[in-house]
C-alpha cells in the first residue's frame, strides 16, 4: 500500500460532532494501527475510548470501524507489531498503537 496517510473520523465525546485527523499509519493483518505521540493525553484518542465507533479514508476507499487502545501487555504481540512496522515505514514507532478493525 502506497498511502502514507490515512483519515479517521471519530464522534467528538463532549459535542457528539465529527472529528477528522490525517495521521500516519500501518495495516497489517487487515487492521490499521496508527501511533498516538500523545498516548492518552490525544483528544482522538480519548474520543475513540468514549465512542469506538469510526469512519476511515483512505486513499479511495472509505469504510467504518471500531477502534480500540492497545494494552501494552495484554496486546503485546500486536503492541510491538504495530511500533515496528510504523518504524520500518516511517523511521518512527514510539506512539501508543490503536487498532482500527473494518466493521462488518
Amino acid at each position: 500500500m502506497s498511502e502514507r496517510f490515512v483519515y479517521i473520523t471519530t464522534n467528538g465525546r463532549k459535542t457528539g460532532l465529527p472529528r477528522q485527523i490525517e495521521i500516519w499509519f500501518v495495516e497489517l493483518e487487515g487492521r490499521l494501527y496508527i501511533l498516538a505521540e500523545y498516548g492518552l493525553k490525544a483528544k482522538w484518542v480519548q474520543n475513540i475510548i468514549a465512542d469506538p465507533n469510526v469512519k476511515v479514508r483512505l486513499g479511495v476507499r472509505q469504510f467504518h470501524g471500531v477502534g480500540r487502545v492497545l494494552d501494552e501487555v495484554k496486546d503485546s504481540d500486536s503492541y510491538l507489531k504495530a511500533q515496528a512496522a510504523a518504524r520500518e515505514k516511517y523511521g518512527w514507532g514510539e506512539g501508543l498503537p490503536v487498532e482500527i478493525t473494518p466493521a462488518s
